[in-house]
């Protein structure tokens, strides 16, 4: 039948299709966001719908003696009142060890922790009905330092199996080895927040079957889902996750917060209960960045090659495992950086301790490590006289090299030519000499008009392991349907992949439009009613999820080409709404070849596969792939107050192939952002397991005003075993920004500065 349809010229075929891969179409929900219309999680609503609230612990470590909770019952409004006896499945989740209640029934072992839950019909009632529970603690002395938690036996142990949640060595080549020049130094990064915008919240709805629907903001359903169902003692298929909009994530939606607690709710009083944290409280109700410390030794020749590198790393956990064992295996199989070492010899803790629970947050396991290496090697430079950059190009690695874990790149690992890159950047204009205030350290407050402003440039790199590594199950799945709607041919693509801010939700259009050559391109809303996408994180999705689709589309590419007679399905290719031979001549219209069926399908993505570390850190293939990014700061230091203004970033990044090029330096602009924080201001501040600054008045974070102009050179060295040769973009920049403006404010002040973020008080 197709034989006979009308032809058209291939260049109006080519001319049909905009913003597939390689282009820049506008996101499908960014006018909204922009205007302020769009709906995030927060802003769900249902009819007599009642609000939820938590009594969490005000002690890091103490025995629960006992909960009334029979004054808050009587409350007007109050609908339910649920403690830990009140879980109906499992009192236990976590996201690798369950090892968390989802109340605590007996102990609770950090500031914060959940102990009981309210239902009312107005939030402020919830409220004062948490103050209407009583609570007897026997106060406890908490563990708070992780070094002593991973070595000293005496201690009380937090969990049943102790206090360490992983311990692991990395030993290659000769862990003994000598070397003519030798630096060392101890350096800890502080606790970092993800400080999302968008607090948790969801709204969960008591079903006729027994189960719950939820609607909230997560990163990962699927995650989700298994939890939540085996707390709430049902099987999945009763409890139904919806994503609604996520205001930011960076690694903090992926542990449970309010999930099993609204279900719960909902199913006690038989009426839909919506949770929002106040800011104070998701400083408490989420995970947090591993603060870390690291004792680094390096060795080289006098000429400036490496010999070895030792170091133990130690990170602190908190209260729960979370991704704790993820971080230590990011931390040591990525613990000496992109650099060729013959030599090293490694030991990484993490453990539990009385402090905030911390987990996923982007950049998850490097971000520590790489300040620590990154120091050293200006260290070592300075030792040895050379230029900093020069050394770090000289221990590069290379496409064909193998890293500590005996693992081969077998991708491009463009290294030194991304230090090359940057800098050859521009540099910033030189600081005029009756420069204006707001251009100086101190701003518009006046500090200074530019005495004792001293001008550093420094230099970071980085490498970060992409998707899931270790011998993870890591696959994505996606359901592509193609029809005729409105007299057009058009597809649909359903996943569970959570899209928090990166552009997801572009990608999956773009990819749909290339693959099927249709225009017209929606997505299905994000549900558990399709398989598992895994979680938004380890810069995973692209890669993952967008192998996904580009599977299912070709499989509806097929069942669609063998409904034309007369041609090799081989021979043709969808373009322009069109089933086209090789040449551009058409063959079939969509529309005519469709008709009123629906061409669906499902399919699953798997990359290659990894395998775990065996005692001594060594693994054929601990992860699937990585990515590299180099930083160049330039920083005007106020010597005299000690107050820091980053002048310029410069960033050269490999991406592998940018799917969406102003995507991808949106990517590299907001993580630069908030490795710039992490550098100069974001610190949680934790005295005795208590958190000090739990607010966005006391915890820092970049604005408009602190990042300043950015220089960006984007690379595209393919991967050939990643779908259209991507490498994820979102954690490196975080990454290789935080030592590199670092590194410039040593070279300003002359300070060693071994601990991230700086504060005024480093410097003066």
């Amino acid at each position: 039948m197709s034989d006979h349809a009308p032809a058209r010229s291939p260049q109006h075929l080519d001319d049909a299709i905009t913003g597939g891969i390689g282009e820049s179409p506008l996101r499908p929900d960014g006018v909204l966001k922009v205007r302020g219309e769009y709906a995030y999680a927060s802003d769900l609503w249902a009819e007599d719908m009642l609000w939820g609230a938590t009594l969490r612990s005000p002690h890091p470590h103490a025995r629960i003696r006992s909960v009334a909770v029979g004054e808050a019952l009587r409350m007007a409004g109050v609908h339910a009142v649920l403690t830990a006896e009140d879980v109906p499945g499992d009192n236990r989740y976590g996201l690798k060890y369950a090892d968390q209640p989802v109340l605590a029934a007996d102990v609770v072992r950090y500031q914060g922790e959940a102990v009981a839950l309210v239902a009312a019909d107005h939030p402020e009632t919830a409220r004062r009905a948490l103050d209407r529970i009583a609570v007897d603690y026997e106060v406890l002395d908490p563990i708070t330092d992780p070094e002593r938690a991973a070595h000293d036996t005496a201690l009380p142990a937090l969990h049943p199996d102790g206090n360490v949640v992983r311990h692991q060595r990395l030993v290659h080549g000769d862990p003994e080895a000598d070397a003519e020049v030798v630096v060392s130094g101890v350096y800890t990064v502080g606790m970092q927040d993800q400080a999302f915008l968008g607090p948790e919240s969801g709204l969960a709805i008591p079903a006729e079957d027994g189960g719950v629907d939820l609607y909230l903001a997560t990163q990962d359903l699927h995650s989700d889902l298994a939890q939540t169902a085996r707390a709430l003692g049902l099987p999945p298929e009763k409890v139904r996750l919806t994503m609604s909009g996520v205001g930011g994530a960076f690694g903090g939606r992926e542990d449970l917060s309010i999930q099993v607690h609204v279900c719960m709710l909902a199913m006690r009083t038989g009426k839909p209960v919506k949770m929002v944290y106040s800011r104070e409280e998701s400083f408490h109700g989420h995970v947090h960045r591993h603060p870390a410390r690291m004792y680094y030794e390096h060795g080289a020749t006098r000429s400036g090659e490496l010999v070895y590198v030792k170091a133990r790393q130690y990170f602190d956990g908190g209260a729960y495992a979370s991704k704790t064992p993820v971080v230590v295996g990011n931390g040591i199989t990525l613990g000496v950086g992109p650099y060729a070492v013959p030599n090293v010899a490694m030991e990484s803790w993490g453990v539990y301790t009385n402090n905030p629970p911390c987990g996923a947050m982007r950049g998850l396991g490097a971000v520590q490590p790489t300040f620590a290496y990154e120091s050293q090697m200006d260290k070592l430079a300075a030792a040895l006289g050379m230029d900093p950059v020069e050394l770090r190009i000289r221990n590069a690695l290379a496409e064909g090299d193998a890293v500590p874990t005996g693992q081969v790149l077998d991708y491009p690992a463009p290294v030194a030519e991304l230090l090359e890159r940057v800098r050859a950047l521009p540099m910033p204009p030189e600081r005029a000499e009756r420069p204006d205030i707001r251009d100086l350290p101190g701003g518009a407050a006046n500090t200074t008009h530019g005495e004792g402003v001293v001008r550093g440039i420094g230099y970071g790199v980085t490498i970060k392991n992409i998707c899931y590594a270790e011998g993870a199950d890591d696959f994505s799945t996606a359901r592509v349907r193609l029809q005729v709607i409105g007299g057009e041919p058009a597809a649909m693509v359903h996943t569970a992949a959570a899209e928090v801010g990166q552009g997801l939700v572009t990608v999956q259009q773009q990819i749909a439009r290339t693959e099927l050559g249709v225009e017209r391109v929606t997505i299905h809303p994000n549900d558990t009613s399709v398989g598992p996408a895994g979680s938004s994180s380890a810069s995973r999705q692209t890669y993952m999820t967008g192998g996904a689709v580009q599977v299912a589309c070709a499989a509806v590419r097929e069942a669609v080409l063998r409904r034309v007679d007369g041609h090799d399905p081989a021979s043709l290719e969808l373009r322009g709404g069109a089933v086209v031979t090789a040449t551009g001549a058409v063959v079939a219209e969509l529309t005519e070849l469709l008709g009123d069926d629906v061409v669906e399908e499902t399919r699953e993505f798997h990359h290659r596969e990894t395998f775990p570390l065996d005692e001594l850190g060594t693994s054929e293939r601990a992860q699937v792939q990585h990515a590299f990014s180099a930083h160049r700061a330039v920083v005007d230091v106020d010597t005299e107050l000690g107050l820091v203004k980053v002048v310029q970033l410069a960033c050269a990044q490999d991406v592998g192939k940018a799917m969406n090029p102003e995507a991808v330096l949106g990517q590299i602009q907001g993580g630069s952002a908030q490795g710039l924080g992490l550098a100069v201001m974001e610190e949680i501040q934790v005295r005795d397991g208590v958190i000090r600054n739990p607010s966005f008045t006391d915890y820092l974070i970049p604005t408009i005003l602190d990042m300043p102009p950015m220089e960006i050179d984007v690379i595209e060295r393919g991967d050939p075993n990643a779908p259209y040769g991507v490498r994820g973009v979102g954690e490196p920049p975080t990454i290789s920004t935080t030592p590199a403006v670092v590194a410039a404010i040593r070279a300003a002040t002359g300070k060693e500065l071994t601990h991230t973020p700086v504060a005024p008080e480093h410097l003066i």
